[in-house]
């Protein structure tokens, strides 16, 4: 992977989108130096019940802040401030996520800094957007963009997904712009001003939901785990030993192909599902036939079989079964900072070869 070890990072952000973004270029070997202020970041206190409430840090923030140098500074304090400029002279990127007016009371805003560091690259992440007031909470996001409403069982009340998704997408957003100025400060050898809004993050984000409002005006409801557009996507089966596996069809040839798995060729031939759309209007009814033949499968079994025949199906697992895997233990990153040991995941895990 490529190192970027002589990037200065200044992370001035709090919660979890800034700082995912600041542990994302640590990841990647730059220097990141995180501001706080002297009574900490907030997550530092949200913790679970059966954490150490003696304990610096959390779990929450340790999975956003892995690789920082920490920094307690009052940027309300003329002298303080004088140490965050010191800084800025040598950084290459400063990361934020101040309420709108607050980077400019507290005298850290892009006007001031680039002025005692040009080749800046300024990243600021807002919530409704940089001029709007509105407290920005990810919860809030997820309700006003839609997200909450599509989310859920038919019967059940609108859900929120169980991570700060927005805040991860609008982390995901402001990488991606940084990375681009940082190419560009190497062509034109000048800093630039990058920012992102939760709100236009999550909008971004809505993909054939979005698309199929906009061109059919189909106003997306609960569905559970399935798909609008694709069956059977998204349906649950038990299994023997009673684990939960969810299928992704998206074709008659994997429709096919999972029938000949389970051995219900036959379901393929049948009128009511030949094509996608007769699999949508019949969903019911198929799902009940799949069911029945699934139930009669381990489900280690059935998955090994699935691999082996190319059949998009899985285990809904648990968090603990999730990290039984080799391939997810590969991404934990663990460290000792303050005598704590923590444990987060990668936000880099990409590859790039010659």
């Amino acid at each position: 992977m490529i190192s970027l070890e002589n990037i200065k990072v200044l992370d001035l952000s709090s919660v979890l989108a800034g700082p995912s973004v600041g542990m994302f270029f640590a990841e990647l070997g730059a220097d990141v130096l995180k501001i706080e202020t002297p009574k900490g970041d907030v997550t530092r206190s949200w913790k679970l019940e059966q954490e150490d409430p003696k304990s610096l840090r959390s779990a929450y923030f340790a999975s956003v802040n892995w690789g920082k140098e920490i920094l307690p500074l009052d940027l309300k304090d003329d002298d303080e401030r004088q140490v965050v400029y010191h800084l800025v002279e040598e950084a290459d990127i400063v990361i934020t996520n101040f309420k709108a007016g607050d980077a400019e009371k507290l005298g850290v805003d892009y006007n001031i800094l680039s002025q005692i560091n040009p080749m800046l690259i300024y990243g600021a992440i807002n919530g409704f957007g940089e001029n709007a007031k509105r407290p920005a909470f990810d919860l809030v996001l997820q309700a006003e963009t839609g997200f909450m409403y599509m989310n859920g069982q038919a019967d059940g009340p609108a859900t929120k997904m169980p991570v700060a998704l927005i805040d991860v997408l609008a982390a995901h957003q402001l990488k991606e712009g940084i990375l681009l100025a940082l190419w560009r400060r190497e062509r034109e050898h000048k800093g630039a001003y990058v920012s992102v809004s939760l709100f236009d993050a999550a909008i971004a984000a809505l993909a054939n939901q979005a698309s199929n409002y906009l061109m059919l005006g189909h106003l997306p409801q609960r569905m559970g785990s399935l798909h609008p557009n694709i069956a059977p996507y998204g349906e649950q089966f038990k299994t023997a030993d009673e684990q939960l596996v969810v299928t992704a069809i998206g074709s008659n040839r994997q429709f096919l192909a999972l029938c000949q798995l389970i051995g219900e060729e036959q379901l393929a031939k049948d009128k009511r599902f030949l094509e996608n759309q007769d699999r949508l209007q019949n969903r019911s009814a198929l799902a009940q036939l799949l069911a029945e033949a699934i139930g009669k499968w381990e489900s280690q079994e059935l998955l090994d079989e699935a691999v082996k025949t190319n059949v998009p199906l899985g285990l809904v697992r648990n968090m603990a079964q999730v990290f039984e895997q080799e391939a997810a233990q590969a991404l934990i990153l663990e460290e000792e900072p303050d005598g704590q040991s923590t444990k987060a995941v990668r936000t880099a895990v990409f590859k790039i070869k010659d």
